[in-house]
C-alpha cells in the first residue's frame, strides 16, 4: 500500500506494542481509553487515521471480556474514522476453546468472536498459535497465523539439550511435536491425557521412548499448569532426564506458576504474546520476545510482501 502505516495499542499489552514499534522504527499511535462513572469504556482515537494501514495490537486476555470490547470499540472508532485498511494484530486470540459444538446447548465462541471483528469493521486479522488452527476459516477476511516455533527453536538452538525426544502433554499438541521434532531430528512422544476437571488431569500413559533423554514438551499456551505439570511428573517416572517446556501463551491462571514451580522441570520457555504477572514469575521461567517476528510481519503485509517467509525454521533478523 501506498498509505501511511500507524499501530495503535489497547491496554492488555502495551510493552509488545512498544516493542513492535521500536523494531518498525514509528511511534505508537495515541488513543484515549478510559471509563464513564459507571463503568463503560470511553475510547478516542486521537491521531488522524483517514486513509492509513492501520494495525491494532491487542491481545484478548485476562480481563478477556475488558480486553475483547476494547478491540471493538477500538476497530469501530478506525472504521468511522475513515482509516484506509484496518488490521487486528490479536497475538493471543481468547475464547478459542470452544471452536466445536462438542455437547448439546454450548456457544461456539471461536467463531462469535469472529464474527464480532469483521462487524466492528477489521479487515485483516493477525494471530499466533491458535488453540485450533481451524478458526482461520471463522473469518471471511483475510487471516495470517503466524507461529512463536521458529522464536523457539532459535533460542533452544543456542542450548545443549543433548538426546533430546520432542513431547506432546496431549493429543491436540501432537502435531506441533511433530514440528519441531522434524526440525530438531528427535523423536516424538505424547502423554495420553484425561481430563477430570477444568484445573485436573491425569496421565494414563506416555506413547513413546523417553528413558534416560531430555525432553521438550511443546503447547500453544499454559493456562492452569495442570496439563505441563502432571506430564512432567509421569515422564520423570518414565526415565526422562532434564525437562523443558515450550508454550506460547503464558495465560497462567490461578496457581499455575506454583504448580510449574514445584513441578520437575528445569525451564519453561513462554512469549510476551501476554504480559507476565505483576510480581514477576520464578526462575525457571523464560520469555522469548515475538516483538521483532510480529514487526516483520506487519511490515510484510503493510508493503503486500509475502508473509510465508515468516514459516521458515529461523527467526528473520
Amino acid at each position: 500500500m501506498n498509505s501511511e502505516m500507524k499501530i495503535l495499542s489497547g491496554t492488555a499489552n502495551p510493552g509488545l506494542t512498544d516493542a513492535i514499534c521500536s523494531h518498525l522504527g514509528i511511534p505508537v499511535g495515541t488513543a484515549l481509553i478510559e471509563r464513564f462513572p459507571d463503568g463503560e469504556l470511553n475510547i478516542k482515537v486521537q491521531d488522524d487515521v483517514r486513509g492509513t494501514d492501520l494495525f491494532i495490537v491487542q491481545p484478548t486476555c485476562c480481563p478477556q471480556n475488558e480486553m475483547l470490547m476494547e478491540l471493538l470499540m477500538l476497530i469501530d472508532c478506525a472504521s468511522r474514522a475513515s482509516a484506509g485498511r484496518i488490521t487486528a494484530v490479536v497475538p493471543y486470540y481468547g475464547y478459542a476453546r470452544k471452536d466445536r459444538k462438542d455437547e448439546g446447548r454450548v456457544p461456539i465462541t471461536a467463531k462469535l468472536v469472529a464474527n464480532m471483528l469483521v462487524t466492528a469493521g477489521a479487515d485483516r486479522v493477525l494471530v499466533m498459535d491458535l488453540h485450533a488452527p481451524q478458526i482461520q476459516g471463522f473469518f471471511d477476511i483475510p487471516v495470517d497465523h503466524l507461529f512463536a516455533k521458529p522464536v523457539f527453536l532459535k533460542r533452544l538452538k543456542q542450548m545443549d539439550l543433548g538426546d533430546l525426544v520432542c513431547a506432546s502433554p496431549d493429543i491436540g499438541s501432537m502435531k506441533m511435536a511433530i514440528n519441531y521434532a522434524h526440525v530438531l531430528g528427535t523423536p516424538v512422544a505424547s502423554c495420553h491425557k484425561q481430563r477430570i476437571s477444568s484445573e485436573t488431569v491425569k496421565i494414563n500413559a506416555v506413547v513413546g521412548d523417553v528413558a534416560g533423554k531430555n525432553v521438550l514438551i511443546v503447547d500453544d499456551l499454559v493456562a492452569s499448569g495442570g496439563s505441563i505439570a502432571t506430564a512432567t511428573e509421569y515422564l520423570k517416572e518414565a526415565g526422562a532426564g532434564q525437562i523443558y517446556a515450550c508454550a506460547t501463551h503464558p495465560v497462567l491462571c490461578g496457581n499455575a506458576i506454583s504448580l510449574l514451580e514445584d513441578a520437575p522441570i528445569s525451564k519453561v520457555f513462554v512469549t510476551d504474546t501476554i504480559p507476565l504477572p505483576d510480581d514477576g514469575v520464578p526462575e525457571k521461567f523464560e520469555v522469548v520476545s515475538v516483538a521483532p517476528f510480529i514487526a516483520e510481519a506487519i511490515k510484510r503485509i503493510h508493503m503486500n510482501m509475502s508473509v510465508s517467509y515468516l514459516f521458515r525454521d529461523t527467526e528473520p533478523q
